[in-house]
């Protein structure tokens, strides 16, 4: 039996290595119960607006569904990844990206765990959409977050959502009613060392009081 990563306490650490992880899903590696209760249960703690709470997470185990939904997943990213054509050599962190997402998109069946969080279909006014991924994206981020503090992968995929009629018909959700948000693969990692991305400077991403005006840090 594999030993139970020991679980990450400093946020500072958790928020800055949370990474989306792919090539690293340990596919052979079962994940418990017990820590998905917990992962869904922390997500469940985060803001929700009018404290609606208007959530649901569709966790799926099942060989089958993961199945058809992987395909489902490998056919959105056989045209994705043919809209961006040849990339340039000197492309190498693009060019990373869709390999890493590559390898998910031919290895997603056999990921342990695919997590699918959902929202309550609402009205289709700006304020209203706004709300509800307000809600269930924090929600989802709690759970990441949680699952990464525990050794635990996950990555915030769309792409499944090109065909979203065909994998509600898969998962008998009712999509009249729910709106599906995203697909999070989740599993242990192999390794548990990720470090910090790097990210553009906050003097190009932040501005003080109106658009272009820089910050003084």
């Amino acid at each position: 039996m594999q030993p139970v990563p020991a679980v990450i306490t400093d946020i500072d650490t958790v928020l800055s290595t949370t990474r989306a992880v792919r090539k690293r899903l340990d596919l052979s590696r079962p994940v418990d119960d017990a820590v998905l209760h917990t992962c869904l249960d922390l997500a469940l703690q985060a803001p929700t607006a009018s404290y609606a709470q208007n959530w649901h997470f569709l966790v799926v185990r099942d060989a089958a569904i993961k199945s058809q939904i992987a395909a489902l997943y490998q056919q959105a990213f056989t045209a994705y990844r043919s809209s961006i054509g040849v990339l340039p050599e000197t492309a190498t962190t693009l060019n990373r990206v869709v390999d890493s997402a590559s390898y998910l998109a031919e290895h997603l069946a056999d990921v342990p765990v695919h997590v699918f969080p959902l929202v309550r279909r609402g009205s289709d006014d700006h304020v209203s959409v706004a709300s509800a991924y307000g809600s269930i994206i924090p929600a989802a981020w709690s759970f990441m977050l949680a699952a990464r503090s525990r050794g635990l992968g996950t990555s915030y995929t769309t792409l499944h959502l090109a065909f979203a009629h065909e994998a509600a018909a898969i998962l008998n959700i009712d999509a009249s009613r729910w709106v599906q948000t995203a697909l999070l693969p989740l599993a242990y990692t192999l390794g548990t060392s990720f470090q910090p991305a790097e990210r553009k400077t906050l003097s190009a991403v932040v501005s003080l009081n109106q658009f272009g005006t820089p910050p003084p840090f």
